[in-house]
């Protein structure tokens, strides 16, 4: 196969794009299109597909929520506030009706989380695997969204929460033996991820460039430092890990590597480490600097006396 995902979208994709400025060359985390007032609209779109990114025995609730999760949480990296989404639905013959009445109830509880209101969409049905996508419109404050590019030499890099257990909890359910207790816990980060909509409304005016974890540390940190020209280190020993995901072989490649974590991963000029850290308080979730911005490209991960460990993988990447 010639074109990977991010080649295709760049060769093929990306010209089709030009005439809207808020497109962002799509290369950001989501689109912006000018809203009444003193606001700005922000726009993202996702799809699951059965056997890609869910499992025959996922709860349908828990399939809803993820749906729209991970929507909200490419809004929350730029800083707006989600409030209605579109869904289509292909279901394919065989999807029991049951399955189909608890997806809805899932997107009801979801939706009430997260602020959101259904608007409108398509349902089809026909062969192959079920299929889902959303797309939330968000709002946020004109000219004030979070981009991928501002990052520059000197910041500091921050990231929400603990990483890599929504990693964990795939590899439990591919097959990973864990004692009862710690294996739920780690797969509820992955079936149900919390996206950082209000961290990510917080930061604007303190982060210079944002973006959410999806496909994995490294390689979401590599769209950023590629948006905003600059090289970026991580310093492994940083790294915030749960205490369960500690005991756990491979923990710290999980974090890495794995992706589904939906935390927010931002830069900051250093003067704002004291509010940063005051704001973690106030939402009662940890932030945590772990590395920095250097002139240059690429990304480099430390250990504790600064020797570059050596990457053999990415992360996530759909073709």
């Amino acid at each position: 196969m010639s074109l990977d995902e991010f080649s295709f979208i760049a060769t093929w994709m990306r010209p089709l794009a030009h005439s809207c400025p808020g497109a962002l060359d799509l290369a950001d985390d989501a689109a912006l299109v000018p809203g009444p007032g003193d606001h700005d609209y922000v726009l993202a779109s996702d799809a699951l597909v059965a056997g890609v990114h869910m499992f025959p025995d996922d709860p349908p609730a828990s399939v809803a929520h993820k749906l729209l999760a991970v929507n909200c949480s490419d809004l929350a990296a730029m800083g707006a506030r989600p409030f209605a989404f579109l869904l289509t639905l292909k279901r394919p013959g065989e999807l029991a009706d049951e399955w189909l009445t608890g997806f809805a109830r899932g997107l009801a509880e979801a939706q009430e989380r997260f602020g959101l209101t259904l608007i409108g969409g398509d349902t089809v049905s026909g062969p192959g695997p079920l299929v889902l996508s959303a797309t939330v419109l968000g709002r946020v404050p004109r000219g004030q969204a979070l981009l991928r590019r501002g990052a520059v030499p000197g910041d500091d890099l921050w990231v929400s929460g603990t990483l890599g257990e929504a990693a964990i909890g795939l590899r439990i359910l591919r097959g990973l033996a864990l004692p009862e207790e710690d294996a739920l816990g780690f797969i509820a980060r992955y079936r149900y991820p919390e996206p950082r909509i209000e961290l990510g409304r917080r930061l604007i005016g303190l982060a210079s460039a944002a973006i959410d974890i999806s496909d994995g540390l490294v390689a979401d940190l590599q769209h950023l430092a590629r948006a905003s020209q600059v090289a970026a280190v991580v310093e492994a020993e940083r790294l915030p890990l749960s205490e369960a995901a500690r005991i756990v072989p491979g923990a710290r490649e999980s974090a890495l590597f794995g992706g589904d974590d939906y935390e927010l991963l931002f830069t900051a000029d250093p003067a704002q480490r004291s509010r940063i850290t005051a704001l973690g308080g106030e939402l009662g979730l940890a932030l945590s600097r772990i590395g920095s911005i250097e002139a240059g490209e690429g990304v480099r991960v430390v250990d504790a006396e600064g020797r570059e460990i050596a990457l053999d993988r990415p992360g996530w990447r759909h073709f």
